[in-house]
């Protein structure tokens, strides 16, 4: 089942003061704060990635996989804004922006 557009709108709305921007891949979204690849939305679920930066704060978060053959990810509860705010804090310090893509002509 792929992400309704009305749920990836909910998502951005929840990341309040977050300058958000997300772009859909292969029938799911992947959520960019300040062009950083921070949040990926599949199924309806929010799932952020494990890094060491995030284990005491997630440690009693649910964890999944968000696709087929993807590494085992923490499903981040959007609704908790307090939590929300920490994750996303710390993911914009720890995640570097995407390397750009040089064409092949």
């Amino acid at each position: 089942m792929a992400t309704d557009l009305s749920y990836i709108q909910f998502v951005c709305e929840q990341l309040r003061g977050e300058e958000a921007t997300y772009k859909k891949m292969f029938g799911e979204y992947m959520v960019y704060i300040e062009g950083k690849p921070v949040l990926l939305v599949c199924d309806n679920t929010v799932f952020v990635k494990q890094v060491k930066e995030l284990e005491e704060l997630m440690s009693e978060a649910d964890k999944g996989y968000p696709y087929d053959g993807a590494k085992e990810h923490y499903i981040l509860d959007i609704e908790n804004t307090d939590l929300t705010e920490k994750v996303v804090g710390i993911l914009k310090q720890v995640t570097p922006l995407p390397k750009k893509r040089v064409k092949k002509s």
